[in-house]
């Protein structure tokens, strides 16, 4: 051999380390793993948090809609006769609690709600027998209802910041979690875990119930039937036979048993703070004109519009991009579009854009 490179004092540069199967396969395992740790970690901070506060906002819509679809106004006493009707169930759990009833695994308030029910459609029904039917027989303008709508919110915020107070109260009892986080990073072996709580499951599996009960009593009950061609010509259906006083009952009994529905389970997934329910107005009357006010399909569509704006924009992305990113193009900031203390300010813009866009919503319901 003529010619050695140990004789020139050159060096053979080393051959390439092409990965082997082996490395491609773990290359792909954890790219994986990665990828479902992502798919965990965005389902746990945004999809069921959208699913269960889209379901609240979805029955808390649907009585907006249904006042302004049959009685012609926007009620804006509505989240205050939601707070009243968690209110009660917040008591009578408590006194049921102080009795040694429970309901197992589930939260007492669930056997509170039926009490709770009947006394605030007893209410709502006192509330227009002496404030919205002095008005109907005068056959006021809407922006009259409105106003009084206005006098009967102020009441009731009273009356419940006088008999449960300002703060804070807490009413969940029973087991917390449907699947727990370190649970499911047992069962699966992911760095993140699953947690689904049991409020979380109750309000998506009362939500689609509810939703269900009312679209079939709209449409195959005589009731319903009257409700609706209320609804579409008032003047029509007078001269058809239907009993206004009835329909507007009726509507009331709806309406007051959704929103206790809603802010009971509200107050299960956050807590109660009779403030945090007057700002839930704003969410509500957005879900409803975003869907098409007067449309209770569009009542729903829009609370989880509503629902996915506010909790997407307002989520740190950092450590979802970190899964799905190499880690030298991982981000340093929290990737956060607006904080969540301005999480109602999303509900705003949506409101104003809709109403300057396009005022029907998604479904062409009534304008504004």
């Amino acid at each position: 051999m003529f010619w050695s490179p140990a004789r020139t004092n050159l060096r053979i540069p080393e051959r390439p380390c092409w990965p082997t199967r082996k490395s491609v396969a773990h290359f792909w395992g954890d790219s994986l793993t990665d990828i479902l740790n992502a798919i965990v970690l965005i389902s746990n901070f945004v999809i069921i948090p959208v699913l269960t506060y889209g379901s609240q906002l979805a029955l808390g819509a649907l009585g907006i809609t249904m006042v302004y679809g049959i009685l012609r106004f926007a009620n804006f006493a509505h989240s205050d006769m939601m707070a009243f009707g968690t209110m009660i169930t917040v008591l009578v759990t408590w006194w049921l609690q102080s009795l040694g009833v429970s309901f197992g695994p589930l939260p007492t308030a669930l056997l509170a709600l039926p009490m709770a029910i009947a006394v605030t459609i007893a209410m709502t029904l006192f509330m227009d027998r002496t404030v919205y039917k002095f008005y109907r027989r005068k056959r006021s303008a809407p922006a009259i209802f409105v106003i009084a709508s206005i006098g009967v919110m102020f009441v009731l915020n009273g009356v419940v910041r006088f008999i449960i107070g300002p703060n804070d109260q807490r009413f969940a009892d029973g087991e917390r979690f449907i699947i727990k986080a370190r649970a499911f990073k047992e069962m699966t072996g992911l760095g993140e875990g699953l947690a689904i709580k049991v409020s979380q499951g109750l309000t998506i599996g009362i939500a689609l119930a509810l939703v269900l009960a009312l679209f079939w009593f709209l449409q195959k009950t005589r009731t319903g039937k009257a409700m609706r061609a209320y609804s579409d010509n008032e003047d029509l259906a007078l001269l058809s036979g239907i009993d206004p006083e009835k329909v507007v009952m009726v509507t009331w009994i709806i309406v007051a048993a959704l929103a206790t529905i809603a802010g009971t389970l509200y107050g299960l997934d956050k807590s109660f703070k009779p403030f945090t329910y007057v700002q839930l107005l704003l969410p509500f009357f957005a879900a409803a004109i975003v869907g098409g006010i007067g449309k209770p399909v569009g009542a729903i569509l829009g609370g989880f519009v509503v629902a996915f704006s506010e909790v997407s924009i307002t989520y740190a992305y950092k450590k979802f991009f970190k899964y799905l990113l190499p880690e030298n193009w991982a981000p340093d900031g929290l990737i956060q579009l607006l904080s969540t203390d301005y999480k109602f300010a999303v509900s705003f813009i949506i409101l104003v854009l809709v109403l300057l866009i396009r005022p029907t919503g998604i479904l062409k319901g009534r304008s504004i």
